[in-house]
């Protein structure tokens, strides 16, 4: 999978490059999400990060393409601010530190297998403190018995977000669509906090 983000990042304009996210984006301008410290897990083009920075927030961006890390820079650097780019894997994390005050994942988790998802969550954990908070993106469905060959590691099933998650975080259903026509059929924003 590495290697399709690599070509992505560092030839062609990624489909999912449209602009930092609709609810950080009401997040952050409603008050709900006031600047610190914060890390965009699998930082891509880097727009959640740049947002932030813009707004306040000291950002650190990881993600394991090497094309990601320099698109931001480059991108960093045309918006004059000042953001963190750490290359590292969300599944065995050696160069990122915690804790930060806000953590943002548009996309990752979604994107790995199950095991790789329990190794996700490992890693993860110790960056949130008591009282984080953190921003979910996922595409979440039940795929059918035909699609699951193909499918099965780029949604979430139905409730798994809260069975990963609600033993560490109390989990606020955000934003979300299910019953999608076409693919994907399905996706949650949830907004937790770390107990």
């Amino acid at each position: 999978m590495k290697w399709f983000y690599e070509l992505m990042y560092g030839r062609f304009r990624a489909p999912w490059d449209i602009g930092p996210r609709q609810e950080l984006v009401e997040l952050v301008e409603s008050g709900r999400l006031t600047p610190c410290t914060a890390i965009d897990l699998g930082s891509g083009t880097a727009s959640n990060c740049i947002f932030l920075a813009q707004h306040g927030f000291e950002v650190t961006g990881v993600d394991f393409a090497q094309a990601a890390i320099e698109l931001g820079h480059r991108r960093a650097r045309a918006a004059n601010v000042r953001v963190n780019f750490i290359r590292d894997d969300l599944t065995h994390l050696q160069n990122v530190r915690g804790p930060f005050d806000l953590l943002v994942d548009y996309g990752t988790l979604d994107d790995l297998k199950p095991p790789q998802r329990d190794r996700y969550l490992r890693n993860v954990l110790p960056l949130a403190h008591p009282g984080s908070r953190f921003l979910l993106f996922c595409f979440e469905w039940e795929p059918r018995w035909y699609e699951r060959p193909y499918f099965s590691s780029m949604a979430l099933l139905p409730g798994e977000a809260e069975r990963r998650f609600a033993p560490y975080f109390d989990i606020e259903w955000y934003a979300g669509e299910s019953g999608l026509k076409g693919l994907p059929r399905g996706w949650a924003v949830y907004l937790m906090t770390r107990k």
